[in-house]
């Protein structure tokens, strides 16, 4: 910190020079990210709730409301009437009180201490920060040939120490929806937590649904659904951060409760104290603007962008992984190893991202990424063929 004031136009320019280093979601060369740039209009809403803070929500009792509406606009979405849950910064933070309300639940009711979590191969890492910091131990599903989740490799993984199971509704690395009906009717007949991971899907798939892609029910309407995560700053073009966690049971909540004395609540379930309210009021604004048709036009859009670049792909001769189910294409080249090709394209100045589970190049198709983004994109892979 400097000792004296320095002036703003200075503090301005040092700024944009170190902004300038940063890669621009409008230059639709960053290829492999689920966020993309949010909506002019929801930046504007958010910037007016910047100094809302919805760990204290006494003090801000018109954006608790707003939140609370969010999450039964979200709801609505996910099959639910009287959803319980929060706007938290992301995926990540959405999946840990999930696996914390599992541990916890499990441990007041069937006196469950070392807990497992069953996840599958292609679960997102934030699980593993989860058991980490919770004290669980993960054990891994394996996919099937469809790099799905194996659904008798669920049940046989099952045990007297499984707190939850999670799947996932748009995996990370492939935009893939695993079994997810069959896996709830596994956790209600087991009586364990299920926790949906649909931080990328949850804002997609229910719109494909309905302009009529032939995608699997995922949500609350089907019983063993226990939580879902749903990321409005990704498909729902919401500023970061904006990441939802939807439980059908308040007791779920309460279970994570801790006293928080000296604050307008007496009680706090959310893993962050201080939440900014911006987010719920960027989210809320960004949903009534676009609606259920806007929503579906933009997806009808991106798939059609993904169909588009997935045919084009095989026709230049290179191996498409798996029909894309949602906006994420992954391929490689039939004799350049995954990660040259990655080089390759990086020396290009194209942002992309190398997929572990299997190792291919992926490339998620947002909304920074046009139909002539691709085009150029296509021309250079056509040359390094």
């Amino acid at each position: 910190m400097d000792d004296k004031p320095v002036d703003k136009e200075k503090i301005l320019k040092e700024l944009s020079e170190f902004h300038k280093l940063d890669y621009d979601y409008s230059d639709g060369r960053i290829l492999g990210s689920m966020c993309t740039e949010a909506h002019p209009f929801a930046k504007e809403v958010y910037f007016k709730f910047l100094d809302t803070n919805l760990g204290d929500p006494g003090l801000f009792k018109g954006t608790k409301l707003i939140e609370c509406e969010v999450i039964k606009s979200i709801g609505e979405l996910l099959s639910i009437d009287n959803p319980y849950g929060h706007i938290v910064t992301g995926g990540t933070e959405a999946n840990l009180m999930a696996i914390r309300a599992a541990r916890n639940h499990a441990r007041k009711y069937k006196g469950i201490i070392d807990g497992e979590i069953i996840v599958p191969e292609s679960a997102h890492f934030s699980f593993k920060k989860a058991a980490d910091m919770l004290n669980l131990k993960i054990v891994e599903a394996e996919l099937d040939e469809n790099y799905k989740t194996d659904v008798e490799s669920v049940k046989k993984l099952i045990s007297d120490k499984t707190v939850a199971i999670v799947a996932i509704a748009g995996t990370t690395e492939l935009g893939l929806v695993d079994p997810i009906d069959e896996i709830s009717k596994i956790a209600l007949e087991n009586n364990i937590y299920f926790h949906v991971d649909a931080a990328f899907g949850g804002f997609s798939i229910p719109f494909l649904r309905k302009i009529g892609f032939d995608l699997p029910v995922f949500d609350f309407s089907l019983p063993g659904v226990c939580s879902i995560t749903v990321d409005p700053h990704k498909m729902g073009l919401a500023p970061i951060p904006a990441g939802g966690i939807l439980f059908r049971k308040e007791e779920y909540l309460e279970v994570m409760a801790v006293d928080s004395p000296y604050l307008t609540v007496k009680t706090q379930s959310t893993i962050v104290g201080t939440r900014l309210g911006a987010s719920s009021a960027a989210t809320y604004a960004i949903m009534k603007y676009f609606g259920k048709e806007g929503y579906c036009n933009i997806i009808r859009n991106l798939m059609d962008n993904t169909i588009f670049f997935k045919e084009e792909l095989e026709k230049l001769g290179y191996e498409v992984i798996c029909e894309p189910e949602l906006n994420i294409v992954a391929f490689n080249h039939p004799s350049i190893e995954t990660n040259e090709l990655a080089e390759k394209l990086g020396a290009r100045g194209w942002k992309v991202s190398v997929a572990k589970c299997p190792v291919a190049i992926r490339i998620v198709l947002m909304n920074h990424i046009k139909l002539n983004h691709l085009k150029e994109l296509l021309e250079d892979l056509k040359e390094i063929f």
